[in-house]
């Protein structure tokens, strides 16, 4: 964290000083707003965060309810998702109040005796090390908290307008606000009444019913699997001796559990199977009391016994898998002819069951892949093309999810004896672990996923897929860190130098690449940031060297890797980095020691590998995604 370039300050750093539409921000919701967000859950809550950042953008977020979510259904945290909480400022104080998956344990039925449960193996939870994040479960109320402190905290002052329920919409056409949307009053005084907003862009993050998806007239297409389950959040005394850990349970009686401890040290989840549904159930198991479902998972835990002592939540759900066919209000046969103004997001357009752990992870990428791209549009610093790309990327993310969802929750639901091999269920959740931890989305080439050309130059840098993080010396202070971890979630993208080691008197690329970027006109930096302009606002550039820290003279980095910043013009020592002798980056993740630029996109994906010497292709790579050069900074 930086902070005192302004000046001295002693008051919390993180809260940032209000600009823009945040000096005089009021607390009615206004006529007009350049982003409107339905939906205060996980999707909606990360794409205001990250607008939350531009002071220029007036964004507002309305939610049905009277006030905040105070108990979650979500509770799966994955590492990807801790990865984008450390963007966001918060994924230290979220791990220490979080319950850590390490690895699960599965219990099936004893062949001695087929009524008793014994356990059969322990899986790591992570086995190939995909991130230095761990998996976690925590209260999606609490993820929706830290979420709310950001946009707080932030330049704009954001805050959730509640009581208000999205009626419907109209995309009009006319003028700069061309989305008519009307809302109505759930609480209060005037309870009833109808409040019509005009927004640039409209977000439905409104859920599995959602409101925005019906206006906009996309199609949700799936199955039914016709199978329940019960799950409760509860309080409880037992013998079962994995109460702690993460387990999936196979019962002799053809039921199972997916049990998943809780933050805090006592609170645990469990799934249990209710069953199969009949087709002409018409939701009559929904009404499966609670104690009906203490009672089944008696069952299925024996010769173990649990006596529940309270229940903080509990809910029946069946389990359906289902698409929707768009994620923007563009009809196939527009799509050479505008660009969208309405987009879903989350649950709207992807349903499964929960035992992946996968919906709320997956709808905070959907808000946070969108959040940036409408940032830059209305920036003015991108194209409206850019917008395009949302609904392009996201809806081949939520297929996969739901395919995967598909093979787990069946695996989840058969009985053991029915298995084709024995191990069958340990050996998917092992296998498969990179994809429920995040980290198996892979963006196709587009307008922001470049030529792989070059990928042969840094391999452990896939294109289109997340950024990992290795570990890095910082030279300044000879601090220890992870690189990934200095990617905040500011709007802006990141330009990775990593050094070439040329013999002494031989000529340098990082010299060259550096000199190009603060003097042709080709630059980005050059030709999208306006004279003056601190080019921070743009573009994060960050040079990691071969050398030890210790043989590294400062005072000889080239100036575009120690910025100015502030109005006192101070020297930005944090963006220079050696490698680590004890885990060298360059060879962690296949960079060439010739000297490899890697871009990476402000939602942290891989966007272009190149050479130190391919400053043409990288402009070329700008072009399209930047327009004409940004006016005022659009950070604060």
């Amino acid at each position: 964290m930086q902070f005192h370039h302004e000046g001295y300050v002693s008051t919390d750093p993180r809260i940032k000083a209000a600009a823009g539409v945040g000096l005089d921000r009021p607390a009615e919701l206004p006529d007009t707003v350049d982003v409107l967000i339905v939906g205060t859950g996980p999707a909606g809550m990360i794409t205001a965060a990250q607008l939350s950042q531009f002071p220029s953008i007036t964004t507002r977020i309305v939610e049905r309810r009277g006030g905040r979510l105070a108990i979650g259904q979500a509770d799966g945290i994955q590492a990807r998702s801790v990865e984008t909480f450390q963007a966001f400022g918060f994924a230290e104080r979220i791990i220490a109040e979080a319950y850590r998956i390490t690895e699960m344990a599965f219990w099936k039925p004893d062949p001695a005796d087929p009524t008793r449960i014994i356990r059969t193996a322990r899986a790591i939870d992570d086995p190939a090390g995909v991130s230095e994040f761990p998996h976690l479960i925590v209260n999606q109320a609490r993820v929706l908290d830290y979420f709310a402190e950001v946009m707080a905290l932030s330049p704009t002052r954001m805050t959730p307008d509640y009581g208000l329920e999205f009626r419907g919409l109209v995309n009009t056409g006319v003028g700069e606000h061309p989305v008519e949307v009307t809302l109505a009053r759930t609480a209060g005084e005037r309870e009833g009444d109808e409040v019509v907003v005009r927004a640039k862009y409209v977000v439905g993050a409104d859920g599995a019913r959602s409101g925005v998806r019906s206006a906009i007239g996309c199609t949700m297409a799936g199955d039914q699997a016709f199978h329940a389950w019960g799950v409760m959040d509860v309080l409880a005394v037992t013998d079962f001796p994995d109460i702690r850990t993460k387990c999936a349970i196979q019962s002799g009686s053809g039921g199972n559990i997916l049990h998943i401890p809780r933050e805090g040290g006592h609170l645990f989840r469990m799934y249990v199977d209710l069953g199969e549904v009949a087709a002409d159930d018409n939701g009559a198991v929904r009404l499966t009391t609670v104690d009906q479902i203490i009672d089944r998972a008696n069952e299925i835990l024996h010769p173990y016994t649990l006596d529940v002592k309270n229940v903080a939540w509990h809910s029946v759900y069946e389990v359906a898998h289902r698409l929707t066919d768009r994620f923007d209000d563009v009809l196939p046969d527009e799509l050479d002819t505008r660009t969208p103004r309405v987009f879903i997001a989350g649950d709207a357009c992807h349903t499964h069951s929960a035992k992946a752990g996968q919906g709320m992870n997956v709808s905070m990428q959907d808000g946070f892949n969108l959040g940036w791209k409408l940032a830059h549009v209305l920036t003015g610093r991108s194209p409206e093309a850019l917008l395009g790309t949302y609904s392009a990327e996201r809806q081949p993310v939520a297929k996969a999810l739901i395919e995967f969802d598909k093979e787990w929750s069946t695996l989840m639901a058969t009985r053991p004896e029915d298995l084709d091999d024995p191990t069958e269920l340990e050996d998917f959740y092992t296998s498969t672990a990179e994809f429920p931890a995040g980290f198996m989305t892979q963006y196709p080439p587009s307008l922001l996923v470049g030529s792989p050309n070059h990928q042969g130059l840094a391999t452990g840098y896939p294109l289109g897929k997340r950024f990992r993080s290795a570990p890095v010396i910082r030279v300044a202070d000879a601090n220890p860190l992870e690189l990934g971890h200095q990617h905040l979630a500011d709007g802006r993208w990141r330009i990775y130098a990593f050094a070439d080691a040329p013999a002494a008197g031989e000529p340098s690329a990082l010299a060259d690449f550096a000199s190009w970027l603060t003097t042709s006109a080709d630059s980005p930096l050059v030709a999208f940031s306006p004279e003056g302009h601190d080019e921070g606002g743009l573009f994060d550039i960050k040079v990691v060297y071969q050398q030890p820290h210790d043989e590294l003279d400062i005072r000889r980095v080239p100036e575009v890797f120690l910025p100015r910043t502030g109005p006192f013009d101070l020297i930005d020592y944090e963006k220079v980095f050696a490698a680590d002798p004890r885990a060298d980056i360059f060879d962690l993740r296949g960079i060439d020691r010739g000297g490899v630029i890697v871009v990476v996109r402000p939602d942290q994906y891989v966007a272009s590998v190149l050479p130190l010497t391919a400053t043409v292709e990288l402009a070329r790579f700008f072009e399209p995604i930047f327009t004409v050069p940004v006016l005022a900074p659009s950070l604060g």
